[in-house]
């Protein structure tokens, strides 16, 4: 199998932090040197709504991992994709075990083809497939181990 890393980096600067008063801003930072600026969700005091938030990074994940295996399904069926588009939504509320969680992620994708869209048939069976290749949807309740260092 594989594995992905990503690192997270903050730091406190001259903030007082133990009155709960700190900014939460912080970098994700990949492999490829990309950096993409965190944050928590814009209600908590300290965020920074220009930043991504890890209830957003995480529909984005699912979203892109669902569209990446519907576009490298449509290639292999001969079927050309111009644009797809997906305005995905992730709910939180308390799941089963009454613990706050994303409880549903809603995928709306909307696609351009370049010929002629396939049929309602093919488009579902796309779509199922997608879904069920996508280890990301079938991650979100998995696991999660902390090994601190």
């Amino acid at each position: 199998m594989s594995e992905h890393t990503a690192t997270v980096d903050w730091s406190r600067g001259d903030q007082s932090f133990t009155d709960g008063v700190y900014s939460r801003g912080h970098d994700w930072r990949f492999d490829g040197g990309a950096v993409v600026r965190g944050s928590s969700a814009p209600p908590v005091p300290g965020s920074d709504p220009a930043a991504v938030d890890p209830e957003e990074a995480l529909v984005a994940a699912v979203s892109a991992c669902h569209m990446l295996f519907f576009l490298a399904y449509a290639a292999k069926a001969g079927l050309t994709v111009d644009r797809y588009t997906d305005a995905a939504v992730a709910s939180m509320g308390r799941d089963e075990r009454g613990k706050v969680s994303i409880t549903r992620v809603t995928l709306r994708p909307d696609i351009r083809w370049g010929g002629e869209a396939p049929s309602a048939e093919v488009l579902d069976d796309l779509h199922h497939r997608a879904h069920e290749a996508c280890y990301l949807a079938n991650s979100i309740r998995g696991e999660v181990v902390v090994e601190p260092v």
